[in-house]
């Protein structure tokens, strides 16, 4: 087996509850805080330290109210003024998305800050990890997350990037640095990673530790479609409305951008790709097709063969991309897998397979698993703390 194993975090254990099915009722350590994705003084949502999230909400005419989290709904009981207060059960560490079910209509809580997921707006929760500290705000120094619009001519609409910046940025202007391609998942955009995904904090931490070489991350869509172009229901990367384009977008005009933007290092050993599910799907597409611009990849719960599990042949798959394992090791510098212990199908069973078909092609690579997480912000958080402090070296 031709790979490393990082086994780095320990494994996320929780205390058990009892539930009482007659009642509907969830007995919990009433040790409750306002959550730290709430809106600044909301005293609901709630976590204790079990992992049970309390949300409560004013509804004096509802007739039902429910808490949607993590695909589960709980009734919520409505008190002698109208608010309605439930409990649900543990919730695994990390950040999750969800949102209340009023009489039928789903609705974000108006006590959580928004996020985008799940391809809408909405709210989401921090289940506090016991190594959050790798991605916690600290007195360390501090970059940038930059907001750079522009017009797409091969989409003829205008987009989106942010652009994490180290924190000597701006000091020390004679110096150019990598930079790293970060993609989110189906569902989400170029928010995720800079929110959701507190990518300039783990950043910073790593940075500040001397665990990371100061690098600039890329942080875009990765949706895109021609105008008129047609759909294709059936693609995991398509644009919203058409065929994706997001490899033509990226390489065409998003690098030449940020190369002329930024003070950037521009030789393929300088640059990084990297993506969560969709994101990793994307990342072993385009850096494949393109080996004269990247060096390193980074697939986070995600391959290009998503979501085959079945045994793939490396003369035939991605055009024989993978056949020449030799040739591979010799460009690919650090070619990483994440996955969580907890991944539903078929995330294990995709990379798996192509793990197998890494393996009989002699093709070097690094497998990490983020235990006790799942398909969630969590695995992906600890799969860029982990990557990054490969990347550059």
């Amino acid at each position: 087996m031709r790979f490393r194993y990082l086994g780095l975090l320990p494994v996320i254990l929780f205390t058990g509850t009892v539930c009482l099915a007659q009642t509907n009722q969830i007995t919990s350590v009433e040790d409750f805080k306002p959550a730290s994705s709430n809106q600044p003084g909301k005293q609901y949502p709630q976590v204790n330290s079990e992992g049970l999230v309390r949300a409560s909400i004013s509804a004096p005419q509802a007739q039902k109210v429910q808490l949607d989290i993590g695909g589960v709904r709980y009734d919520l009981v409505k008190d002698d003024k109208g608010v309605w207060t439930g409990d649900s059960r543990p919730q695994d560490e990390g950040f999750h998305y969800y949102q209340l079910n009023i009489d039928g209509a789903q609705v974000p809580d108006p006590g959580s800050m928004f996020f985008y997921g799940a391809s809408r707006w909405g709210s989401g929760i921090e289940i506090p990890a016991k190594d959050q500290e790798f991605y916690a705000l600290k007195n360390v120094p501090h970059g940038q997350v930059r907001e750079n619009l522009y017009f797409s001519e091969i989409t003829q609409a205008w987009r989106r990037c942010f652009v994490y910046t180290p924190p000597d940025y701006d000091k020390n202007v004679s110096y150019r640095y990598p930079v790293l391609y970060l993609q989110h998942g189906m569902g989400e955009d170029e928010t995720g990673w800079p929110v959701q995904g507190k990518t300039n904090l783990i950043l910073d931490n790593l940075i500040a530790e001397k665990k990371a070489v100061p690098m600039i991350i890329v942080m875009d869509k990765g949706y895109a479609s021609k105008p008129n172009q047609a759909q294709n229901p059936a693609g995991p990367s398509r644009g919203s409305g058409g065929i994706s384009t997001f490899e033509e977008v990226l390489i065409n005009e998003i690098i030449p951008m940020i190369d002329v933007t930024y003070r950037t290092l521009t030789d393929r050993g300088h640059r990084a790709m990297a993506g969560l599910s969709m994101g990793a799907n994307q990342t072993i597409q385009i850096t494949m097709n393109n080996l004269d611009r990247f060096a390193y990849i980074g697939g986070f719960s995600g391959t290009s063969n998503f979501p085959n599990t079945t045994e793939i042949d490396p003369v035939t798959f991605m055009n024989g991309k993978f056949k020449d394992g030799e040739a591979l090791n010799r460009q690919i510098k650090v070619f990483w897998l994440g996955l969580g212990t907890k991944e539903p199908d078929p995330f294990p069973g995709s990379v798996g397979a192509f793990r197998a078909m890494l393996d009989k092609q002699g093709i070097k690579y690094v497998y990490y698993e983020s235990q006790g997480t799942a398909h969630e912000w969590l695995t992906w958080r600890r799969d860029l703390f982990q990557f990054a402090q490969l990347l550059f070296k």
